[in-house]
């Protein structure tokens, strides 16, 4: 009989652990909690890059020569957005491109996030529950010494060039923990939370921010053990090290935990 795991998790880095941690436990006994900050309306559409990061990891449909987005994919419509002169620097593949479209429509009918994740994951062969952590509206913000950045904006458009000062959740007040989620955490047969080697500020923290999400950590029967995304002095992906050096904080893993 295998350990009831419920993992917490961003995108890149967290899906690398997460596509291991499936190969161990089946469905019934892994759920992935994933962070929803980085989410944001382009171009009129919903995009849910880590939500999307772990649907393609887990799919084999992640390109894994680029680090992100889906594999064979092309670029006719971002191309055709740049020739009206539109915003290009988010870049949305045609094949990707299909995924923002039917989660805006599912979510503009009334459908959680929650299941549109469902339907989406069961579409491309997923079976495992990938649970974002509230329905409701989360949004990291980003400050820096000129004012906030919308997290998109600090991490594609500036290329996580500004310095960091703090960060913000907006929304994280009002959000509303998700029912799956809250289930997932007061499973008597639970066996060990892991938090993924995500970046801490930005894709465990909003996490954490959900009001109850600590509360439902702290009560769990499992120990909650934290995988650091930084070895050596260094993030293992994306900008963490980064983050640690402009905000004083050592760039070890005590640090992290």
């Amino acid at each position: 009989m295998t350990a009831r795991v419920v993992a917490l998790t961003g995108g890149v880095g967290g899906a690398k652990l997460a596509r291991g941690l499936v190969e161990l436990l089946p469905p019934e006994d892994l759920r992935f909690v994933v962070n929803v900050g980085d989410d944001f309306e382009h171009l009129g559409l919903h995009i849910s890059p880590d939500l999307d990061t772990l649907l393609y990891t887990l799919s084999g449909e992640s390109d894994t020569d680029r680090g992100w987005g889906r594999r064979e994919e092309s670029w006719n419509f971002l191309d055709a957005v740049k020739r009206y002169g539109g915003e290009d620097w988010f870049m949305l593949g045609d094949r990707d491109l299909s995924t923002h479209v039917l989660r805006s429509a599912a979510l503009t009918n009334g459908a959680r996030l929650t299941e549109v994740c469902a339907q989406l994951g069961r579409a491309l062969g997923v079976e495992h529950a990938m649970l974002p952590v509230t329905d409701d509206p989360l949004r990291t913000i980003i400050h820096t010494p000129d004012g906030p950045l919308a997290f998109q904006h600090y991490f594609v458009r500036e290329r996580c060039a500004p310095v960091v000062t703090g960060f913000a959740f907006d929304g994280a007040e009002r959000a509303t923990l998700s029912p799956d989620v809250a289930s997932a955490l007061a499973d008597p047969d639970l066996a060990a939370v892991i938090v993924c080697p995500s970046n801490p500020f930005v894709s465990i923290d909003p996490i954490l921010a959900v009001p109850g999400m600590r509360d439902a950590l702290a009560g769990a029967t499992a120990p909650v053990i934290a995988v650091s995304p930084i070895i050596d002095g260094a993030a293992i992906k994306g900008p963490t090290a980064k983050m640690m050096e402009e905000l004083g904080v050592p760039r070890s893993a005590d640090a992290v935990a």
